[in-house]
């Protein structure tokens, strides 16, 4: 497949296999049609035949080539494959194009520090079990550390004192760069009602507010998180744009996690 693709992608030889697959060509004809000189089509024909797509019959003094329409079957199911792929994980694009969208606003509004403090976000999730399991894995750090970024991230620290003052740590990175929040425990009463406040570090900085409650719900668990944000610096406007998408994809993650832990 890597070899059909390669052979393919050349403007030249594209346009060769356009003009076999009407039909059988000779070099010299193949020449004459796309104005290249013989030794380069022979070159592009020789390229084509490695690949599979295409076959040299000798006629007397003459050298007929033909286009194979088994590779190029094989690569259109390929195709049709990643199409079907791409369709299927749609989604996944969409909240990066929501993600770009709102990082274009936020650089508009954030011109001084502390432009966003006092902003609020609210998110719910039915989850599937019982409040005591949903609140192990926001207090254990083996279940906690299973699910809270985005699964495109990988936890480096992950820490969530689950008592007045304990410590909030939580670090990550992606493939580009590495980040870091700190904070601590306010209100820890088990398995319903957790607050905590939690600050990105660095010169892209800003505190979270986080209020976790936890109740039954019709069929599982009702989770309600609040969160409030202050100190919040110019820089911090990529992570302020990513907080709904962000937290939407992880409390996701969260509810993924307890299915695939109850199947």
């Amino acid at each position: 497949m890597d070899r059909i693709a390669a052979a393919l992608g050349d403007a030249a030889r594209w346009r060769i296999v356009e003009l076999l697959a009407e039909r059988p060509r000779s070099v010299g004809e193949l020449a004459e049609l796309t104005g290249l000189r013989q030794p380069q089509t022979s070159k592009h024909l020789q390229t084509l035949a490695r690949a599979g797509l295409v076959t040299v019959f000798p006629l007397g003094q003459r050298r007929v080539h033909a286009l194979e329409a088994q590779p190029l079957a094989a690569l259109a199911g390929r195709l049709r494959e990643l199409a079907e792929a791409t369709e299927g994980h749609a989604g996944e694009r969409d909240v990066v194009a929501r993600y770009r969208a709102a990082i274009d606003r936020e650089s508009a509004a954030a011109d001084r520090d502390r432009w966003a403090d006092g902003r609020s976000f609210a998110f719910e999730r039915l989850l599937p079990g019982p409040p005591e399991v949903v609140w192990r894995h926001w207090a254990e750090p083996d279940l906690l550390v299973s699910w809270w970024v985005p699964p495109s991230m990988t936890i480096t620290a992950c820490v969530l004192e689950p008592r007045a003052g304990g410590r909030v740590l939580l670090g990550y990175r992606d493939a580009d760069a590495e980040y870091h929040s700190e904070g601590r425990v306010l209100v820890a009463e088990e398995p319903a009602h957790l607050v905590f406040d939690l600050a990105v570090t660095g010169p892209a900085s800003f505190t979270g507010h986080y209020d976790l409650r936890i109740e039954p719900g019709a069929g599982g668990t009702k989770l309600r998180l609040g969160l409030e944000i202050t100190a919040t610096t110019v820089d911090a406007v990529p992570f302020i744009a990513g907080i709904e998408p962000g937290w939407q994809q992880v409390l996701d993650h969260l509810a993924d996690v307890l299915t695939e832990r109850r199947a």
